[in-house]
């Protein structure tokens, strides 16, 4: 019985230290790399199904939203839906299908011209939202708006950013005598 307990709490720890060192961080930039064309590769990711692009994500949300919530969200007001939904669904949706680290869907993602996580999220429930209503979901539309907002975001973290040090060099005279 004690040799029974002893593996069991043996095979145990083993376990956690393999789940916790597959869950350690990258430190370096090549470590990330390697992880991410891994991930842009995989079906699933940590038990979760990731879809390949935004035709398989809109399948998945449909699966995955009972009748009555989608019922709810059809009916409410695009930019409302979205605004609401935005912590709660776009969390889950950047989380389980790996927008910060890298899954085939933020990688079709981002072949489309979408980089951070939040404005991926933001497009596939404007574009759920649309395909519930039966409206044109205008894919090349969203993204126009999407690279502005991206650049305006950009150019205001660029204004609003301090400078952390400052140098200014001393013009070195003319030594050469004419």
């Amino acid at each position: 019985m004690k040799g029974k307990m002893w593996f069991s709490l043996l095979a145990l720890s083993l376990l956690a230290a393999m789940h916790t060192q597959a869950q350690k961080p990258p430190e370096t930039e090549s470590e990330f790399d390697e992880g991410y064309q891994r991930r842009i590769q995989m079906d699933y990711i940590d038990g979760v199904y990731i879809p390949q692009d935004l035709s398989d994500a809109l399948v998945q949300l449909n699966q995955l939203t009972d009748r009555e919530a989608k019922a709810r969200f059809k009916a409410a007001d695009e930019e409302e839906a979205i605004r609401k939904l935005h912590f709660s669904l776009g969390r889950w949706i950047t989380l389980n299908w790996g927008f910060y680290e890298g899954s085939r869907l933020s990688h079709s993602l981002k072949g489309m011209g979408i980089y951070h996580p939040d404005y991926m999220a933001q497009f596939l429930i404007r574009s759920f939202h649309r395909s519930l209503n039966g409206r044109p979901i205008d894919v090349k539309g969203q993204l126009e708006a999407i690279a502005t907002q991206q650049g305006q975001d950009r150019m205001k973290r660029i204004q609003q950013g301090a400078i952390l040090y400052q140098e200014t060099r001393k013009a070195k005279k003319d030594t050469v005598e004419r």
